[in-house]
Order: structure tokens, then sequence, then C-alpha cells
């Protein structure tokens, strides 16, 4: 099977079982959004969810963030992983906004990068989700899900693997894309055991069709 040809075959598979994908990050606007972006860094969504409404009752805009230190803002997320750097992050990043851009969260994931607490992930994520644009954000499930699946061999980079998918991937396909792959990594092809019984693409998946996966599957149906 060739690369051109694992990833129609994925596609197609993802539009019949997942037509719908989005974020489960809760956010009524790209301010919130930006905030949930950066808390949920090395934590979970539902953890992030259960966070930011405080936050939003405190600083509903991000005028009233950038009024705040990150000492204000600690004890509102201490419940999150990394709290001190991520209160840093968020109290630079509004004064960003209110500072550099007016109010206004950019779109363009180059000014999005100049935030403090966005990398090329949390960009990508913004002006997919938000804006639409034709980007797709890799964070530790789409690295993993790809790689597994065959979409992305030999990638060994967050970057790389950004870099293959965009190759092969439709623009107006890649917002739905990007949600397709964590949501599967996040449910289904998870890290450490991965419900390949209950997953439709093990008839093309790299991982799954290994020697390994092969002889362990051997293995439990003795």
């Amino acid at each position: 099977m060739t690369t051109k040809e694992r990833f129609e075959w994925v596609i197609e598979y993802f539009q019949k079982a997942m037509p719908v994908a989005e974020t489960e990050l809760h956010y009524t606007d790209p301010y919130q959004l930006l905030v949930a972006v950066i808390l949920s860094a090395q934590c979970t969504d539902k953890r992030v969810n259960l966070i930011t409404p405080a936050i939003f009752d405190v600083y509903p805009t991000v005028y009233d963030m950038a009024k705040a230190s990150p000492e204000d803002i600690f004890p509102l997320i201490k419940s999150c992983s990394y709290p001190n750097n991520k209160a840093k992050h968020l109290a630079g990043m509004a004064r960003a906004v209110v500072n550099e851009f007016s109010g206004t969260v950019p779109e363009d994931v180059d000014l999005l990068q100049k935030i403090p607490g966005v990398g090329r992930k949390t960009a990508n994520v913004i002006a997919s989700v938000i804006y639409n644009k034709p980007h797709i954000a890799v964070d530790t499930h789409v690295f993993r899900v790809s790689g597994r699946i065959g979409l992305t061999a030999g990638a060994k980079t967050p970057l790389q693997t950004e870099l293959k998918l965009l190759k092969h991937i439709a623009e107006d396909l890649r917002p739905l894309a990007h949600h397709w792959l964590i949501l599967h990594g996040r449910y289904v092809c998870t890290a450490r055991k991965p419900l390949c019984s209950g997953c439709g693409l093990t008839e093309i998946c790299m991982y799954y069709n290994s020697k390994e996966i092969k002889t362990t599957n051997k293995r439990k149906s003795k």
C-alpha cells in the first residue's frame, strides 16, 4: 500500500466513523480557547474544563487578565500541571494580546507564536479551531497515532509529522483531521494499551500488523 492509498483509506474511514470531530475544551471566544490550550499542556482536557470556569469568572476578558500578575492567577490554576509556569504564561499572554494585538487574538500562526506560552502546536490549534485555517496541530496523540498507522512513517519530530500530514491531507479536511487523530488517540489508540480490537483501522495499521503485535495477539488467543 502506498502512502497516498493509506491516507485515502484512513480519511474515508474517519469521514464515515467520525463525521463530527471537535475540540473537547470548553470555550466561548478566542481568548477563552487560548487560555484553555495553554493550560492543556501535559494536562487533560477534563481537568482544564474544571479549572477554566473560575478563571473566566474572575477574568472574563483578556483585558481583565492583562491586569493580573502570575501570583494572582496561580491560585485559580494550581490543580493543573506546572501551575507556576502556566500562571506566568497566562499573565504574559494577556498583556501581549492587549498591548501588541489590540485585544484580538491573531489568526496568523507566526504572530501567535510571539505570544508568551504559545508554541507551534498551540498556534496551530488556535488558527485551526477558531479561524478554520488549514493547519494541523501535532500533540502527543497526533504524533503517536499517525506514526502507528503508518501515515508519517519515519517522522521523528512533531514538525516532521506535521509536514507529512500537510502534504497528504487536503486543506479543507485539515481542521477535521486534527481532531480525528486526537480523539482516536485519546479513546482508541491509547499510549499504553491501544484498544486494537475495537479499532476500524487494523487492516492497514502498520503498528497492528507488525510482527511484535501479531505475536502478542496470537499468545492472547491461546
